[in-house]
């Protein structure tokens, strides 16, 4: 606690809490159902660290073919990128360390499912592919930060891309607990798309 302390005094501008450019309806249906029963002391920031913390537990459920509770569990942590965010701007609790943030952990869970599935199960191309471009947007976003003093708001392209990231890999999830390859094929076409997805986030030049 005392690191995370010396750390938020010494970088207090990157944790102060800006209003929402723009509320969606999906926020406003969030509000009224999944976040009206969250503790007062949860924070968008704390939900994203705890998919951080999260995703190494799912990551080793479906190394070691426990592929059923995997699913639900990748599922619900891949939920609560929905949750900080419509957090954040319901309540204008944005901030910059949760711009940075929230991206980070979305990468941290695809890039772990990718490794573990995606070369294993479909063509080892797309793999590579989507990784290749998570990798760049880090690189993106941190060059943006250090250098220009910018840190930037996901885009919407980006924000499709991750849900059709999210339900490739709930295809091929899909395809291994019930043994239905036909899945496999569909994991496939979706996580097609979400490249398209990000080469368009890419040159709108968001995250």
């Amino acid at each position: 606690m005392g690191i995370i302390n010396t750390f938020k005094k010494k970088h207090g501008d990157l944790f102060v809490y800006l209003p929402a450019e723009e509320v969606h309806a999906h926020d406003h249906f969030l509000e009224r159902t999944c976040l009206r029963w969250l503790p007062k002391s949860i924070t968008p920031n704390k939900l994203s660290i705890f998919r951080i913390v999260f995703t190494p537990v799912v990551f080793l459920l479906i190394l070691f073919g426990c592929y059923k509770t995997g699913v639900v569990l990748f599922l619900f942590n891949a939920f609560t990128d929905a949750l900080d965010g419509s957090l954040a701007r319901t309540q204008d609790k944005i901030t910059k360390f949760g711009m940075m943030l929230d991206p980070l952990a979305d990468k941290l869970l695809i890039g772990s499912m990718v490794l573990l599935l995606v070369f294993q199960y479909l063509n080892p191309w797309l793999g590579i592919a989507v990784l290749g471009l998570e990798i760049t947007f880090i690189v993106s976003a941190y060059v943006s930060a250090a250098k220009f003093k910018n840190v930037r708001m996901a885009n919407l392209w980006g924000k499709i891309k991750m849900i059709c990231q999210v339900f490739a890999v709930g295809a091929i999830l899909i395809a291994l607990v019930f043994e239905m390859p036909v899945f496999l094929n569909i994991a496939s076409g979706i996580l097609g798309l979400s490249i398209g997805f990000a080469l368009v986030s890419l040159f709108r030049h968001g995250i």
